[in-house]
């Protein structure tokens, strides 16, 4: 498959994963984001960064 056409369905599926929590359970998700409101940014980093690091080793077994 070319990149081209599994960039999108790798977007797609973000998008479905990300709308999970929000359809499923309203309250749990706008309760997150208010303790996500009062968290560091630095601890948010740090967060952002190991998710794309593990996306990357997980993507590297895959392929």
């Amino acid at each position: 498959m070319d990149f081209w056409q599994v960039l999108p369905v790798a977007v797609a599926l973000v998008f479905i994963v990300e709308g999970m929590l929000p359809f499923i359970s309203p309250n749990r998700w706008r309760s997150m984001l208010s303790v996500a409101e009062r968290t560091d940014p630095r601890l948010i980093r740090g967060i952002g960064l190991g998710s794309m690091l593990f996306g990357l080793v997980l993507l590297y077994i895959v392929h």
